[in-house]
């Protein structure tokens, strides 16, 4: 019996899972030459996935903290993965793919109230 992947209603939660997935491969590079580096990219990256989730099911300014927390990891894992190609751990095509996606992550996330 094939198993389906799980739905998602909410553009951005379904988009940053999207960029998780393409990035893993490259995380697991950064990880060989920098752990440091690929814990905190794995770490941020997560954390826009988690906050963009929690953001959606509160009200009012909680929904707003979140989202916003979301953006701020989005920069985060997008400098961090600046960081790697500019070290030379990988190259700026393994990851420019999962970058166009965290760069649609940004763009919903300030429509969705994310401003600063």
């Amino acid at each position: 019996m094939q198993t389906k992947s799980p739905r998602f209603t909410f553009d951005v939660l379904r988009i940053a899972i999207e960029a998780i997935e393409g990035l893993a491969p490259a995380v697991a590079r950064i990880k060989r030459c920098d752990p440091d580096l690929a814990d905190q990219l794995k770490r941020a990256l997560s954390s826009v996935a988690l906050n963009a989730a929690e953001g959606h099911r509160s009200r009012g300014g909680n929904s707003v903290a979140r989202y916003s927390t979301a953006a701020g990891s989005n920069a985060e894992a997008r400098a961090a993965l600046r960081v790697a190609v500019a070290w030379g751990y990988v190259a700026g095509s393994e990851v420019a793919a999962g970058e166009e996606n965290l760069d649609r992550v940004a763009a919903m996330l300030y429509r969705l109230g994310a401003r600063k």
